[in-house]
């Protein structure tokens, strides 16, 4: 906004009041991972990034100096990173900095929220008094997803319970577990290492509906077979018999090109999450889309609430951006930080709000926070998955080169990015 002429008053409340997580008083301080995902050319995150490098992102350049090796991944030096995005936004004579915690919604001006997962209670209650009480979200249960292409279909089954669902189809791909199967996926979930904990959740337990699968798994040896795992109603076609428990695989999108682990939320390592899941049968070669997570949050429904602008619905000035608008990870709410700053200096010029491309990374996710299934909103970290597929015909043409549609899609979203007017 600064950058496009208006003067902009940033509120931070730490040090004033800081939360369980920050330990510094530095803007963008990385409290979980120093990881800004892969720079792996034609990956999705790596897409993103060049989207935003092409925008003049501020947080890209800072991280651009603070970067330390880090393999494919865009790893920053922590302290660095902070310290130099602290240092040009203090810099700017348009940015008026206030260390003061905001606690309601201003009722006047041009507002963008970006207070992240950790927003303060009485923001917190603001937000939801202005958009709906049961708009405000405070916990994720997110399961893994993995790619179709990779399950072992000669050991994994397509079935419905009992053979019923709603169109005669089999809805669902059944991974049979023997009892000694079982018994050694038990074993090896129940000592899974967890995520650590850097936000102590207020000690407020989980609820009963989103309970990690390692916490089910840790009341009882059948508690999983009873459950998420129960087996009944299954017929595994190799043995002709019900299977002792099995794991159901749920279609993720109409493409059926990705599946997610019913009942899967967990709080493991993500490498965890890898090698245990791997001892599924039928997923010993799974490629994971997304690892499974809970954890307190803080989001609105942004399919009910806002627009691909990413403006409330019900009041155009005010704007949403970062995790609290529905996305996941640094990279993630960065872009949508950036786009909320330029949508909202349009605004202030009283100039047209143009959507980013929807053949775009960013127009995607923007695309995802508006118009993603409302009854079912999560928030979603940047994948393939969100940005327009190939024609059937173009599949058909890279069909066993992964890469290479991978490719055509990222050269998709540069030259709509490109006809959208960025250089």
């Amino acid at each position: 906004m600064a950058r496009a002429g208006i003067p902009v008053t940033l509120y931070e409340m730490r040090p004033v009041k800081s939360t369980a997580a920050h330990k510094t008083d530095a803007f963008a301080e990385l409290v979980c991972s120093n990881s800004l995902k892969s720079e792996s050319e034609n990956s999705a995150p790596w897409l993103l990034k060049q989207e935003l490098r092409r925008l003049g992102s501020l947080l890209l350049d800072a991280a651009a100096v603070a970067r330390v090796p880090g393999g494919q991944a865009l790893t920053v030096d922590r302290d660095v990173f902070g310290g130099e995005i602290t240092r040009r936004i203090e810099a700017d004579p348009l940015i008026t900095v206030r260390r003061e915690e905001v606690t309601s919604v201003p009722e006047q001006g041009i507002v963008v929220i970006a207070s992240g997962p950790l927003t303060s209670g009485p923001l917190a209650e603001s937000i939801s008094a202005k958009t709906g009480a049961d708009r405000l979200y405070f916990y994720d249960a997110i399961s893994p997803i993995v790619d179709a292409e990779t399950i072992d279909m000669s050991i994994a089954f397509k079935a419905s319970r009992y053979g019923k669902s709603m169109d005669g189809t089999d809805d669902y791909i059944n991974c049979p577990f023997d009892k000694p199967q079982y018994d050694a996926f038990l074993d090896a979930l129940t000592q899974g290492q967890a995520v650590p904990a850097h936000i102590e959740e207020d000690k407020t337990p989980y609820f009963e509906a989103c309970l990690p699968i390692e916490e089910i798994a840790r009341r009882g040896k059948d508690t999983l077979r009873f459950g998420p795992m129960k087996p009944m109603g299954l017929t595994d076609p190799r043995t002709g018999r019900r299977p002792w428990a099995v794991v159901q695989l749920r279609q993720e999108n109409i493409r059926a090109d990705s599946y997610n682990l019913v009942g899967f939320q967990n709080h493991m390592r993500f490498p965890e999450q890898q090698r245990i899941f791997r001892m599924i049968p039928g997923l010993e070669k799974a490629e994971f889309l997304r690892y499974g997570q809970i954890h307190r949050n803080t989001y609105i429904n942004g399919p009910t609430l806002l627009n691909r602008c990413l403006q409330l619905k019900n009041d155009p000035r005010v704007f949403f951006a970062g995790q609290i608008s529905g996305v996941e990870g640094y990279v993630e709410s960065i872009a949508t930080g950036l786009l909320a700053g330029k949508f909202a200096a349009a605004y202030a010029k009283a100039e047209e709000l143009r959507e980013l491309p929807r053949a775009t990374a960013l127009g995607s996710l923007c695309h995802y926070i508006a118009g993603a299934d409302p009854e079912d909103y999560q928030p979603a970290n940047i994948t393939f998955d969100l940005l327009p597929h190939l024609t059937e015909e173009e599949r058909k043409k890279f069909k066993h080169d992964k890469k290479a549609r991978h490719a055509e899609v990222c050269r998709r979203a540069a030259e709509a990015l490109t006809a959208y007017g960025v250089a």
